[in-house]
């Protein structure tokens, strides 16, 4: 099981700089965040007034019997509560459909950028973490955006209006429900503080969840093989998902004691307000006629409304809390500099002919300077297959990711018919290549569009041509719906070397200039490696090609083999030369002929 994610870092509950540039995405509707605060402020006012008019009309129809008083009193009520709803509604739908526009801005900008961020940011970074980002933090901006904004200038507008009515009332009420105010910020305080080691517990446990549900079933056929399943399940009840419930209990112990005692405080202040106020309107304080019942009524009502705003902003802490965490991770990944860049003068790359020199070439990583390749010098000739052999780890897969410009060189140059691939856009390039990973990844949708993925303009007779000289056509033609057969994520429906033939199909039918087959026959078995292979003759011809494989049996043919052996080039040569010269090549082939028999 893997230890709790310590992603969740809880920072300020409010941070200046992050507010800012929040802002910078509320700029393009600002108009519309002003209109969402005049319908907040149109609605607050007319429920502001609300215990005025009750007062009006009990002290002004009731008490003196004047009907006509009354019904106005009465009618400016509900007018004032239609006012309410009206403002309430329009406010709400326009700050929803801002949130929305601005989440949609966000996500954007976040798939803009990772499409563009670099390969070396991938195999640093965990899918997992980049998808939170884009789903779960910017769903947390989603909160703050949509209700939070208004809703916090909503309570500080309701307070302030609210205080204003009740000293308007009686300044001396005001001061003696008042009293109770250091007991509601001493509670608040506390709870601002279990608030917040409390969202760190629960955020952490539910990483935790998250954490251990993902790796049991990305790996539930080694559990299943295994036979852990009783075993996980009970880590799984005991710790993991028992952790997420103590976290969550003491979080709603928290919120059960203190919204309570921001009641009862209140209740406090208003049996002060109505015994006090109720001896005045009785004479027993000489207080004038002015104070009368209806005074102490409306004054009872905006005290129960002055502790709701209170009520609501302590509320609101975690929710600005959990945004300001979100903004920080979702900023980062866009302040991510992308480690390959075009030159500003970059320039598109015409059609090459396959011309491939590295000359002196090093590479190391951007944050380890250990060099992964050294002093590489390595003429290839337009049309020539180069196949590139080494233990694991030697520097094979970085050579060519060099040439499709994943990583740029640290040392020297890697020219493409005579230019340096770092003065062309990387689009006009990699356009010209082809690329076959070990791994064949295909896209959730049909046969016909994962091969035709990287040519959209593809005829279907040119799918099937492609899908026919890797000979795929068969294969295909046997599913229940032949090129419309949706393959599932991934290509679940098909086997390794089914969808190692489909990406070969991909590759060819964008007629790349340079082919690079990263131990593209690794998964398949025997009899469609051979289909491969009779392929392969034929559709190499007039392309350069680099070719990476365990299986030395595939890349006899090539016209020249490097073999590398700790980021240099120590062999170099045609497979009865190397094999001649008795060296590493020699040992590489005899031992791999000696396993397979």
């Amino acid at each position: 099981m893997p230890a709790p994610p310590q992603d969740d870092i809880i920072g300020k509950a409010y941070d200046p700089k992050l507010a800012r540039r929040l802002l910078g995405y509320l700029a393009p509707y600002k108009w519309r965040v002003i209109v969402a605060l005049g319908w907040m402020f149109f609605a607050m006012s007319a429920f502001i007034a609300g215990p005025y008019l009750i007062k009006i009309a009990l002290d002004d129809g009731i008490a003196v019997g004047n009907l006509g008083v009354l019904q106005q009193a009465v009618a400016f009520y509900l007018l004032a509560a239609v006012a309410f709803w009206i403002g309430t509604y329009y406010r709400v739908r326009t700050m929803a459909v801002t949130g929305q526009s601005i989440i949609y801005d966000l996500r954007r900008a976040l798939f803009d950028r990772l499409q563009s961020l670099s390969l070396g940011f991938f195999s640093r970074y965990a899918v997992g973490r980049l998808i939170s980002r884009v789903i779960n933090d910017v769903g947390v901006l989603r909160e703050l955006i949509t209700w939070a904004v208004v809703a916090v200038v909503r309570d500080f507008f309701d307070l302030f209006g609210t205080t204003l009515a009740m000293f308007v009332l009686s300044w001396q009420l005001t001061v003696l429900a008042f009293l109770v105010l250091p007991l509601m910020f001493i509670a608040t305080e506390i709870f601002r503080r279990k608030a917040r080691e409390n969202y760190r517990r629960v955020r952490s446990a539910v990483g935790w969840v998250n954490a251990v549900l993902n790796e049991n079933i990305v790996g539930v056929r080694v559990v299943q093989s295994f036979s852990r399943e009783d075993y996980n399940y009970e880590i799984f009840a005991r710790e993991v998902n028992g952790n997420h419930l103590r976290a969550t209990n003491v979080a709603a112990l928290t919120v059960s004691v203190f919204f309570p005692a921001v009641d009862f405080i209140g209740s406090v202040a208003l049996g002060l307000v109505i015994y006090v106020g109720g001896l005045a309107v009785l004479g027993q304080f000489g207080v004038t006629a002015s104070f009368t019942a209806g005074t102490l009524v409306a004054f009872a009502l905006y005290i129960d409304r002055f502790f709701n705003p209170i009520r609501d902003l302590a509320q609101r802490y975690n929710n600005f809390q959990a945004a300001m965490a979100s903004s920080e991770r979702i900023f980062e990944l866009l302040d991510t500099p992308i480690e390959v860049q075009d030159a500003p003068n970059a320039r598109d790359l015409p059609t090459i002919r396959g011309d491939v020199d590295f000359v002196n070439v090093g590479f190391h990583y951007a944050d380890d300077p250990a060099p992964i390749l050294e002093q590489i010098d390595l003429r290839v000739h337009a049309g020539q297959t180069i196949a590139l052999v080494g233990e694991t780890g030697a520097g094979k897969s970085t050579l060519v990711k060099l040439v499709s410009r994943f990583y740029d060189v640290t040392a020297g140059a890697l020219l493409i018919d005579g230019v340096d691939i770092r003065a062309v856009s990387q689009n006009s390039l990699r356009r010209q290549m082809g690329v076959v990973l070990q791994d064949p990844f295909l896209f959730s949708g049909t046969i016909k569009e994962n091969i035709g993925y990287g040519a959209l303009d593809a005829s279907e007779d040119a799918i099937l041509a492609a899908a026919q000289a890797v000979g795929a056509h068969e294969f295909i033609l046997n599913l229940a719906q032949g090129y419309e057969t949706l393959v599932g994520e991934g290509g679940a429906i098909l086997s390794g070397g089914q969808r190692q033939l489909i990406s070969f199909a991909r590759a060819l039918l964008a007629d790349p200039r340079i082919l690079i087959l990263d131990e593209a026959t690794s998964s398949v078995d025997t009899q469609t490696e051979r289909v491969i292979q009779a392929a392969l003759e034929r559709l190499l011809k007039d392309r350069t090609a680099f070719v990476i494989a365990h299986r030395l049996s595939t890349i006899t043919r090539a016209d020249k083999i490097v073999v590398i052996d700790k980021g240099r080039i120590v062999e170099a040569g045609t497979h009865a030369e190397l094999l001649q010269q008795r060296g590493q090549y020699f040992d590489l082939y005899t031992m791999a002929f000696a396993e397979r028999v």
